[in-house]
């Protein structure tokens, strides 16, 4: 089906399946793999996912969605995690498949975490940008979002954007806006590659090693039988211009993400000279101003 087709076939009918506020993780998700290490805990309203030596744990989002806001509380692995990498983020299926990422790599007790962002478009990613959190994401439960509209990815840490991804498909970039994504989730060792490149390992003798997830909120519109429906008012919002299907951001939130990337960017594919040396074959997106 057509981009265009797809975006028309959004509905703005009344849809009470299409919106996950507050979320019940009973309700909302299905664990996908971890035999157990994975549970939903105070009545539905959080799930812990757990990592020992022989196996991690993740769930997934029970519905698909075709542009939306999505958000999660999280609370990661405390002490030393070197090794481990949480996950929260949006993928579609296939080898094009679409795919928006926020991982957290584990560090060595008192080093800071490393937020690791991806955007993947029909297959292909290596947009890597990565960001060192100015709080301690352990010691309590912080709010990470992703607004994915048919213009725009935004990524944001407690509602301050930390990454805004634009569609310039009139520019020849390609753009994630075709493809229903689950939600997925996920706590998994990565020792070979998270922590200072693999040089640091998983102490196992402090597993299991423990993240946790509550208020799951997918304000979204549900991709069922071959079409997408969104929550009601959705497209008379936007129309305001106060609503996820139309937001970008307004000068004082562009510049709040400035700042943040100024202090806090410690990777930037844009500017990856080994990548790019001496700036040959920087893709397009990354000579676009905003």
């Amino acid at each position: 089906m057509r981009a265009s087709a797809l975006v028309c076939f959004v509905a703005v009918s009344a849809c009470i399946a299409c919106i996950a506020h507050g979320g019940n993780f009973y309700q909302d998700t299905e664990m996908t793999w971890g035999q157990g290490r994975g549970k939903v805990v105070d009545g539905g309203r959080g799930l812990d996912l757990s990592l020992d030596r022989a196996s991690g744990s993740g769930f997934q989002s029970k519905d698909e969605y075709l542009f939306g806001k999505i958000e999660m509380q999280m609370k990661l692995v405390p002490g030393n995690s070197a090794g481990t990498v949480t996950t929260l983020y949006l993928s579609s299926q296939g080898d094009a498949h679409d795919e928006i990422d926020l991982e957290f790599l584990g560090n060595v007790s008192g080093e800071p975490y490393t937020l690791h962002t991806n955007v993947f478009t029909r297959g292909r990613g290596q947009r890597e940008q990565q960001f060192r959190l100015w709080f301690d994401p352990t010691a309590d439960f912080h709010t990470y979002s992703v607004v994915w509209n048919p213009r725009h990815v935004i990524f944001a840490v407690d509602g301050t954007p930390v990454r805004d991804f634009a569609n310039r498909e009139a520019r020849g970039v390609a753009f994630p806006r075709t493809q229903p994504m689950r939600v997925y989730a996920s706590l998994w060792n990565a020792d070979d590659w998270a922590t200072q490149g693999g040089r640091v390992k998983a102490d196992w003798a402090r597993a299991p090693f423990v993240a946790s997830f509550r208020g799951f909120s997918a304000d979204a519109c549900v991709w069922s039988g071959g079409r997408s429906q969104c929550p009601v008012g959705t497209m008379e919002e936007a129309g305001g211009g106060g609503g996820w299907w139309n937001q970008q951001l307004s000068d004082a939130s562009y510049r709040r993400m400035r700042w943040v990337q100024r202090k806090f960017m410690i990777y930037n594919y844009c500017t990856d000279a080994k990548r790019f040396p001496q700036g040959r074959g920087v893709p397009a997106e990354c000579r676009l101003r905003r």
